[in-house]
């Protein structure tokens, strides 16, 4: 079996910022390990630094097995890469070459001899790889997820499923693989309930070792062994579950203040101790001895330096304001979404909260995006107000918003070119998308409430996750949207940043409408909209999870 240790770690930002410090921790065999923590903190570093993405700066990381490594950004892919292409990304390295040659080869197969020749040798080298047992698993995942045999799908592009559906596929063949060190970056993103209890189920029966990020509570409380905290610019390990890591942590943050007390009287007592020698030097020289003595004792214990503060609580503060508009805020009649649901009818009023629940892949975002458009002919006043160009949600019927309906759109992809090579204070100031530009201390002082402050010279692209979207957040509460179209807006948002936005929503003075997984954040809400399997759209009295 597979372990990762790491020892002493650390990580410098290309700014000169140091990320971490003296990380240590050990994934031992067959552990499942949770890397916790606020965005930003260096969760998503440290996987790519055990992965080989990234250098590793100082301290030491070592491992045995093979590695498998699923990276965070799988379910936002938007280009035309191929179900294979993704399947071959997944492998290990040896592997993953042959087949990217044995396809280059198979391509210019019949064009000359010489070409038949080639052929043939890369494909014995695919087979020498694992090519042909890698096959047969390609085969069992997609017969598994997607209902139908490799070589049917196999040509696919990616971007022709869901998040979901390419989360699903990832993590299946990870964890039916041969590797037995998973590196997982969020797995339960863009999984619907029925499929987190999936990965649920299959981490807790895996014997594989699995170091994983998530801040999907009940995802942690029931699969993770021990709990590594990254905070503060360093890590601690809690040896026990999530259910018990944040009595533990309270616990800490306790007695990591009595040590910095205890420290400050013994500073203090040793500070008074060598001014008492200093004045009594002036007049006797035989207490200089005393003084020098005191003086070194200070010298040294200052040098080995206070311990550790608990680190700062995050104070995201999101100021979303919203205004009035028609009482009915959306209105949707004999609405159809092509070749994904029946034509159904939905009334939505001013200041509703309405959760779009259901499976993936049952058209929940094709509805969003719809209503992001401006709804089926949107007027002069529905024009949204933020966010990225939006293709065509091909449909039949109405879906039309009401008066002074401003839509603003929150993807669940993160889906902004336009923003990936510009910097928060540039985006800020330039006042794109009906929002007005702001001077430099302006944007500083509105990232400052987000927590993004220190990130207000970084290019957009080089965010985290969470940090992206924190900074949608930002842009859609100066954007003057009344309708805010939120697309799993808790995906990637650490555990404060996810609560900020539940305060933030409830003041919102305009209609909310977001389309969720997350069980923790349904409790906002008042209105449940299932998009169930069969293609039917019904209202709901409570969240149904358990869809068919």
């Amino acid at each position: 079996m597979g372990y990762v240790d790491v020892a002493g770690v650390g990580f410098v930002l290309p700014d000169g910022r140091e990320l971490f410090s003296d990380v240590g921790f050990r994934v031992g065999e067959g552990a499942k390990i949770a890397l916790v923590g606020p965005n930003g903190a260096g969760k998503t570093t440290l996987l790519r630094m055990v992965a080989g993405d990234l250098p590793v700066q100082s301290g030491t990381v070592a491992r045995s097995g093979g590695l498998g490594v699923m990276r965070q950004f799988i379910g936002m892919i938007g280009d035309d890469r191929t179900l294979e292409d993704l399947a071959l990304s997944l492998v290990e390295p040896p592997l993953r070459d042959a087949g990217l040659r044995l396809r280059q080869a198979a391509a210019h197969l019949g064009e000359s001899e010489k070409s038949q020749l080639d052929y043939a040798n890369t494909l014995t080298r695919w087979g020498e790889a694992g090519g042909y047992d890698a096959e047969v698993l390609f085969d069992t995942v997609a017969v598994s997820i997607l209902g139908k045999p490799w070589d049917q799908v196999r040509d696919r592009p990616v971007r022709t499923l869901s998040g979901g559906e390419q989360k699903r596929f990832a993590l299946d063949l990870l964890l039916r693989g041969r590797d037995e060190v998973l590196l997982l970056d969020e797995p339960d993103n863009f999984l619907d309930v029925p499929a987190k209890r999936w990965l649920e189920q299959r981490l807790r029966e895996s014997a594989k070792s699995v170091l994983y990020v998530s801040h999907d509570r009940e995802l942690l409380a029931q699969t993770a062994d021990r709990v590594v905290a990254v905070e503060g610019g360093s890590a601690w390990t809690h040896p026990g579950g999530f259910a018990s890591w944040h009595e533990a942590r309270g616990n800490r943050h306790d007695r990591l203040i009595e040590h910095r007390k205890r420290w400050d009287e013994k500073h203090e007592q040793l500070r008074e101790l060598m001014l008492m020698y200093k004045q009594k030097a002036a007049y006797n020289s035989g207490m200089a001895s005393r003084y020098q003595a005191a003086q070194t004792r200070l010298r040294k214990f200052e040098e080995t330096g206070p311990p550790p503060l608990p680190p700062k609580e995050q104070a995201v503060r999101m100021n979303l304001r919203g205004g009035r508009t028609g009482k009915r805020a959306v209105v949707c009649t004999s609405l159809e979404l092509e070749n994904l649901t029946f034509p159904f009818d939905l009334e939505i009023w001013y200041g509703d909260r309405v959760a779009v629940l259901g499976a993936n892949g049952t058209g929940k975002s094709h509805f969003l995006r719809l209503l992001a458009a401006g709804g089926s002919s949107p007027d002069v006043d529905n024009k949204p107000v933020d966010g990225a160009p939006l293709a065509y949600t091909a449909h039949d019927g109405v879906a039309k918003l009401g008066a002074r309906v401003r839509p603003g759109h929150f993807s669940q992809t993160h889906d902004r070119p336009e923003l990936l090579e510009r910097t928060l204070v540039e985006i800020l100031w330039r006042g794109d998308d009906h929002r007005s530009g702001m001077d430099r201390a302006g944007a500083m002082k509105a990232l400052n409430r987000y927590e993004l402050a220190a990130q207000g010279d970084q290019l957009f692209g080089t965010l985290s996750g969470g940090q992206q979207a924190r900074f949608l957040v930002l842009l859609l509460e100066l954007s003057g949207a009344t309708l805010l179209l939120l697309d799993e807006p808790t995906d990637n948002l650490d555990m404060a940043s996810a609560e900020a936005l539940e305060e933030g929503l409830s003041a919102f003075e305009g209609t909310v409408i977001a389309v969720t997984h997350d069980r923790w954040f349904t409790r906002g809400f008042d209105r449940f909209v299932l998009f169930q399997k069969d293609g039917e759209v019904v209202e709901t009295p409570e969240p149904v999870w358990d869809v068919r």
